[in-house]
């Protein structure tokens, strides 16, 4: 199973991050992905989002990377009958196109599916837009994240709405469209013919609402703002600090973790009524944390994480990206190359393993 897509031609009309996540999955399982950027804009537009320490003369920023390594950049103006002659020279011979065009944009420079589908019948076309095909409304992750609850429930209680720090709703995206994409290509082997799969960023959303959605639609409770807690588990998200200033959290799943997590604590608050069983210990969320705190804030890190891991009690440190790339795992996950002379670092966008 090593590189299974090796015969796969991508070709990638996409910018920022949604849909280029799409071609980076396929290009890291083998597939030649050939990115078309627009000279006219200098590219994909995250080439220019650098951060302030990021040098002013490099054409690529480090956030242009995260979807980007892997693939063949090819500049090419397809509002010009040239470049639209190229591209419909590679769309012969190619497997998948990805777009994530505004809505009427991709008729306007024929590029849709009904033009590129005459060319090559077999080709599957991959779309992402914001709000649905017909809408053509700007879509930025910001902007779905506000629009779909996800800033209304995010942050502390009583802080302002926050976003979370990464796109989170263009990745989701990417991999509902990396979904529908395969399933294409499994049809596609049965049929020897091509087909179109879109992925709308708002769906996208609202799908992936999980039990956040179903609280409200069957339990009729409003999410809100409550930081790390867990609505249906305690304690579940409560922050603690350690007497060596080191920051825990604890994911309490179970009864049988809960009494652990006492046992190790020299607690006996199994036993009480109010923390008896996970809806009394959400009902006193509170005074579990206040009692839970006053014990961690005296004990050091390193023995409680590994009394912790010894009996899977499910805790985490709160770590910083230094401290997280310091982990073998998280090592294992980078994936470096040379450009330009210059040692690139990314991850890789799959964490899965045939074996």
């Amino acid at each position: 199973m090593n590189k299974p897509f090796s015969d796969l031609i991508i070709i990638e009309i996409a910018g920022v991050l949604a849909g280029p996540s799409v071609g980076l999955f396929f290009a890291e399982q083998g597939a030649r992905v050939i990115k078309i950027e627009n000279p006219k804009t200098q590219g994909d537009v995250t080439r220019s989002w650098k951060l302030t320490n990021e040098p002013r003369h490099d054409k690529e920023s480090a956030y242009y990377w995260s979807v980007n390594a892997n693939k063949e950049v090819l500049f090419l103006d397809i509002s010009q009958q040239s470049g639209l002659t190229q591209l419909y020279a590679l769309v012969e011979t190619a497997d998948i196109v990805i777009t994530n065009f505004k809505s009427g944009d991709d008729v306007k420079l024929k590029v849709d599916f009904s033009s590129l589908s005459k060319i090559n019948p077999r080709l599957i076309y991959a779309s992402i837009n914001g709000f649905g095909k017909t809408n053509p409304r700007t879509a930025y992750d910001l902007i779905l994240q506000a629009e779909s609850g996800y800033m209304f429930m995010n942050g502390e209680k009583h802080s302002a709405p926050l976003k979370m720090p990464v796109a989170l709703i263009d990745i989701l995206a990417g991999h509902q469209l990396k979904e529908a994409v395969l399933i294409a290509l499994l049809e596609r082997y049965k049929t020897n013919k091509g087909c179109s799969v879109s992925v709308s960023l708002f769906d996208t959303a609202i799908a992936s609402l999980a039990n956040q959605a179903t609280n409200w639609l069957i339990a009729h409770h409003l999410p809100e703002q409550q930081g790390s807690l867990h609505p249906n588990i305690a304690p579940y998200g409560e922050i603690f600090s350690t007497r060596d200033k080191q920051l825990v959290t604890f994911a309490i799943g179970s009864n049988s973790q809960f009494r652990a997590l006492c046992q190790i604590l020299n607690l006996n608050l199994d036993l009480d009524p109010l923390f008896s069983d996970n809806q009394q210990r959400v009902v006193n969320r509170s005074r579990l944390s206040n009692i839970l705190e006053e014990v961690i804030n005296k004990v050091n890190f390193d023995p409680l994480f590994e009394q912790c891991l010894k009996i899977n009690i499910p805790i985490g440190k709160i770590r910083n990206l230094e401290e997280v790339f310091k982990l073998p795992e998280a090592k294992a996950m980078i994936h470096s190359f040379i450009h330009n002379g210059k040692k690139i670092q990314t991850i890789r966008s799959t964490s899965f393993k045939f074996e």
